[in-house]
């Protein structure tokens, strides 16, 4: 990673780094986020999960797995999933399960099908996995730069677990220079090496 700390430039090195990754990569390191995810967290004490869709065209981790052992392991765990609204900066939650029909939003990002679904609120959510491409000791993050996860957290409950999900195997950065008020950090962050707790 970059040495810069600040959120564009680190937006941009790693971008350039997930870039690189090879699809078998990706695949490869996603396989370990899974494990780790299952491995060091109390999924079957929870009612609900939130999960992105991963945009595949940009190398996001692929949280495909997950959702497929949520759903093979039949625990009872819920899961839900984003839909960014019309106004371009708001996100609205809808469940995910084997039968949801997804489309493909304008960014190209699979989405539930809204009208066909159930809306989730955000104070159901036990945890929520985020995307990020940096993040540091603190637990702030470095997203694309749009805030919907931001505005999305601070709308959850305070016992609500965020864990981000990082296909680059970086130790966090010791400080993001330019955090906002309205940041809202991690509780953890996911790496093909292992979990790092905040």
């Amino acid at each position: 990673m970059a040495p810069a700390t600040t959120k564009a430039a680190l937006r941009r090195a790693a971008l350039a780094q997930r870039r690189a990754l090879s699809a078998a990569e990706v695949a490869r390191r996603s396989a370990q986020l899974c494990a780790g995810f299952f491995a060091q967290f109390p999924v079957g004490q929870w009612r609900w999960l939130h999960v992105f869709l991963p945009l595949l065209a940009k190398n996001e981790p692929d949280t495909w797995p997950i959702i497929q052992r949520v759903w093979a392991e039949e625990t009872g765990l819920r899961l839900a999933a984003p839909v960014v609204q019309p106004d371009g900066i708001s996100l609205w939650h809808y469940e995910l399960t084997p039968s949801t029909p997804l489309i493909t939003s304008r960014w190209g990002i699979p989405e539930p099908a809204a009208a066909l679904g159930t809306e989730v609120q955000p104070v159901q959510l036990d945890a929520v996995l985020v995307p990020l491409l940096a993040c540091d000791q603190r637990g702030h993050r470095v997203g694309y730069g749009g805030g919907f996860y931001d505005r999305f957290l601070a709308e959850c409950r305070p016992d609500a677990l965020f864990i981000g999900l990082s296909l680059l195997d970086d130790e966090p950065l010791a400080e993001i220079a330019d955090v906002l008020p309205t940041d809202v950090p991690l509780h953890a962050c996911i790496t093909p090496g292992g979990v790092w707790n905040f």
